[in-house]
């Protein structure tokens, strides 16, 4: 039997220690490692729930999931952004750009915290700011259609229309064809004057949801505005036929209609647009109509009405002015075109027509110094009222 001296049983025992405390530490990193991956999978099972409930449209529901979630010290920007979103959605827009603040303190790069805070910033106006969220989101990810969109919204409301219809055009690269793409750009068209190259962009839109009212709405614009009434109405009957209750529709079908000359057509337009809705601009507008069809009464009815909605527009004024003036109320003419001329003292116009005015009521005096300020303002009616009446 061999005896052991004391070096060697210490070393032994060493030995012994080491391998039990190996043991130890590897029990100990598999049971971080089990609840690590339960954690993790806790995470994923309630992210997967948020993203559920967000797609239900159950924003609340989703915020309140991402909530325990990300209590207390959790750094998941996936989570952050979803929370963000549903803020949007619920209407915090400044809850959720601190979300997506904090999704980006974790990575800087994410495109959808960028984007998402983007759009979050045009809701709130910051334009600028959004675009340069924005200019990050598609540089980070170049084929970041959504991003683009959005750019594009916020170049349009600040009228940078030009590089607004290069993003939309980019949207159209990218992707699947899509009704909202082409509607985008032809507005842009539209706005830039382009009516004929709008209408091939509405007409795509059209042929990919023939359902929707307000694309033919659009394309009827954009028909008018090249003098196709024809066609335009074409287009507004359509949409009327998908969406009756909207007045814009009957509005813009009534101006086509009085293009043609189809002045009753008109005005059963104008009648259908204002039992929908009461708006001061349409009231206007069937005041002149009511005016060139001879009902001078109706006009001054419609006009007053849309004062009373409106005593701001100078417009209003002038056009019931005129029809007192054919009513032979040349008082009540003057005193109108004054109105007007308090609102808006720029239109040399509005200076003529009350220096005619004048002249009725036999004010020579006052209505040669309408037709002088006319003049100065570079009316040339006025110059020869002057020469005749002014001597």
């Amino acid at each position: 039997m061999l005896l052991v001296t004391g070096h060697e049983y210490i070393n032994i025992k060493s030995s012994y220690l080491a391998s039990s405390t190996k043991n130890e530490m590897r029990h100990v990193i598999l049971i971080v490692f089990i609840i690590g991956s339960f954690a993790l999978k806790a995470q994923n099972d309630a992210l997967e729930q948020a993203k559920k409930k967000f797609s239900g449209n159950d924003f609340a529901a989703a915020k309140n999931i991402l909530n325990k979630l990300l209590e207390p010290t959790a750094k998941n920007k996936e989570a952050y952004v979803l929370r963000g979103r549903a803020k949007m959605a619920l209407g915090d827009l400044y809850g959720a750009i601190g979300d997506f603040n904090f999704a980006l303190d974790i990575d800087s790069t994410q495109a959808d915290a960028l984007n998402f805070r983007g759009e979050a910033k045009i809701s709130l106006g910051d334009d600028e700011a959004a675009i340069a969220d924005l200019d990050k989101a598609v540089k980070y990810n170049p084929n970041y259609s959504e991003a683009y969109t959005n750019r594009g919204f916020a170049k349009y409301n600040l009228e940078e229309l030009q590089p607004a219809y290069f993003d939309f055009s980019k949207v159209i690269e990218l992707g699947k064809p899509d009704a909202d793409k082409y509607f985008n750009r032809g507005v842009i068209k539209a706005e830039l004057g382009e009516f004929i190259s709008a209408i091939d962009d509405y007409s795509k839109a059209i042929e990919l949801n023939k359902a929707d009212a307000s694309l033919l709405n659009h394309r009827g614009v954009a028909r008018y505005n090249t003098g196709n009434y024809k066609e335009a109405i074409l287009d507004y009957n359509q949409a009327i036929l998908i969406d009756p209750k909207d007045a814009v529709k009957y509005e813009n079908r009534a101006l086509a209609k009085s293009a043609i000359e189809d002045l009753k057509g008109a005005l059963e337009d104008y009648n259908k647009a204002i039992e929908l809705e009461i708006d001061p601009e349409t009231l206007n507008l069937r005041g002149v109509l009511k005016n060139n069809l001879q009902d001078h009464d109706g006009a001054i009815a419609d006009y007053t009405k849309a004062i009373e909605l409106d005593g701001t527009v100078p417009t209003y004024f002038d056009n019931r002015a005129l029809s007192k003036t054919e009513k032979g109320d040349f008082a009540g003419a003057a005193e109108d075109y004054s109105t007007s001329i308090e609102l808006y003292a720029s239109d040399s116009e509005t200076y003529y027509q009350r220096g005619l005015v004048k002249l009725q009521l036999n004010n020579k005096y006052d209505a040669c110094l309408d037709f002088k300020r006319a003049d100065e303002l570079g009316s040339k009616d006025a110059k020869t009222a002057i020469k005749k009446n002014c001597k």
